[in-house]
């Protein structure tokens, strides 16, 4: 489309107020342009704010904008100012004074690419003169190309955060069903309890009555019989008295002769009512209900529990940088024996150098874990769980406080290792191992897998560095104890 106005004069370029071309211009919100200095000048020497050339009246002082305001689109060819060959004449738009340099009052046209920023003509010789600066398009160009790139990267990141979504809600939906089933399966366990308890206390109580009833109708005895003497003795009393008063010497002589023995009566000088005694009545009450308690235990759902902790199998094998020098480890890892005799290998400071451990070469430093080992046909061997830290080549209490947490057996004593150590009872039959660690919750606990029973839990466990598993042995002599302990994987379907 053509121009509205094909020729330009000066005076489109001129100041309204000067009359000279434009130094500075700017446009007032009523569209007319001026020199800054004059419009300004004129501002301060009125007493009104108001257009020098349409006298429209401000009630603030205008804000002025730093472009001109042209009623057509002229072009470089039309321009035959001198003065205005400086500026560059835009497509009119929004907020202009956004795209100015605010230091040299120029359009900003290129772009910096050491700074990263906008800047005029000026810019370049003066604050910028160093830098390699391109036209705004060129640079426009540039990242336009990296924006498919960057769009593509910002929804991955949001499929990544929608995905993370799911997990957690499909986490906290799983954790509901969790916390029912364990709620229906433990309201089971405690309503049964609870009628152990209450059955247990009413027959504690029942105890104490019968003792007590005993006792009151031991009492009620003796007083009928005490109260039945104390008549019959009233009643020869008075007939003592009568007679004393006779002086028939007949009648005395044959009365007295009846009343001269006194009447067959008890001595109660041994006799006594004893409170009973309810020493041992409570104690032996609790010692049923504990029975009881153990007897309910053994009934708890421990297959369910086995298989949720199964669901948490990690894969580990065993670190023979760490193997006491009698220790003989399969090729894969997996399994460990002492050889009964120790080699010679070079020195190394993971190494266990006073017991036969080892420890494998996963560490676990958060959540949850599990792992399985056979100890079927082994006398005497020590597993569980260690921290990084542990004394490898001192002899020291392998407790929490010094960072095992292990289950024992040697010689027919099943224990796990605490200060003091909690025995266990044995476990015939005894082949596999479970070892599960929550490492948040501070839990480690043993399973017995084929029975798939729960052996032990220590709780209330404090873990701050990493945690090994670990596989140990007793010396062997002459054949005894030589079966390996090997870690297996997880058969839930056992």
């Amino acid at each position: 489309m053509a121009c509205a106005n094909t020729s330009w004069s000066e005076e489109n370029f001129s100041c309204s107020i000067c009359l000279d071309v434009f130094s500075s211009p700017v446009t007032t919100a009523c569209g007319h342009n001026f020199c800054r200095t004059c419009v300004t000048k004129f501002w301060d020497e009125q007493v009104q704010y108001k257009c020098p050339v349409c006298n429209e009246i401000f009630h603030t002082r205008p804000d002025l904008r730093c472009v001109l305001s042209l009623t057509a689109k002229p072009t470089w060819s039309h321009i035959r100012v001198a003065g205005l060959k400086k500026h560059r004449l835009v497509e009119p738009m929004d907020r202009l004074e956004d795209r100015m340099c605010k230091k040299h009052d120029r359009l900003l046209e290129l772009f910096c690419q050491t700074e990263q920023v906008c800047v005029c003509l000026l810019c370049t010789v003066t604050d910028h003169k160093s830098h390699p600066v391109v036209p705004l398009k060129e640079e426009y160009e540039v990242k336009t190309a990296q924006l498919g790139k960057i769009e593509a990267e910002v929804l991955q990141m949001i499929q990544e955060r929608k995905q993370k979504i799911k997990e957690i809600k499909d986490t906290v939906e799983l954790s509901n069903k969790d916390a029912d089933r364990e709620i229906a399966q433990g309201g089971q366990v405690f309503t049964a309890l609870i009628g152990c308890v209450e059955k247990g206390r009413e027959e504690f109580n029942q105890t104490v009555q019968e003792k007590l009833k005993s006792t009151v109708k031991r009492a009620e005895d003796l007083i009928k019989e005490l109260e039945q003497e104390i008549e019959d003795l009233t009643n020869r009393s008075s007939k003592v008295k009568r007679l004393s008063h006779t002086e028939d010497h007949l009648h005395f002589l044959q009365t007295f002769r009846s009343l001269k023995d006194p009447p067959p009566t008890r001595d109660w000088t041994t006799v006594e009512v004893r409170p009973p005694s309810y020493v041992g009545a409570l104690r032996r009450s609790l010692d049923q209900l504990e029975e009881t308690l153990n007897t309910e235990m053994k009934k708890l759902p421990g297959d369910a529990e086995l298989k949720r902790v199964q669901q948490y199998e990690v894969d580990v094998t065993l670190d023979p940088d760490t193997a006491h020098t009698r220790l003989i480890l399969s090729e894969d890892g997996k399994q460990v024996h002492d050889g009964g005799v120790e080699k010679e290998l070079p020195d190394n400071p993971k190494r266990f150098t006073k017991y036969i451990f080892v420890l494998t070469r996963q560490s676990f430093s958060s959540g949850r874990f599990y792992f399985e080992v056979q100890v079927k046909d082994n006398t005497a061997w020590r597993l569980g769980v260690a921290r990084e830290s542990i004394d490898r080549t001192g002899r020291p209490e392998w407790t929490p406080e010094t960072g095992y947490w292990t289950l024992w057996y040697y010689k027919g004593v099943f224990l796990f290792r605490d200060n003091p150590a909690v025995r266990l009872p044995l476990r015939a039959g005894l082949q596999k191992v479970g070892v599960f660690v929550d490492y948040d919750e501070g839990l480690v606990s043993f399973y017995d897998v084929e029975a798939r029973v729960h052996i032990y839990s220590a709780t209330g466990c404090t873990f701050t560095e990493p945690l090994y598993p670990i596989l140990g042995q007793w010396y062997h002599s002459k054949g005894i104890n030589s079966a390996p302990l090997i870690i297996s994987p997880v058969n839930q379907t056992d």
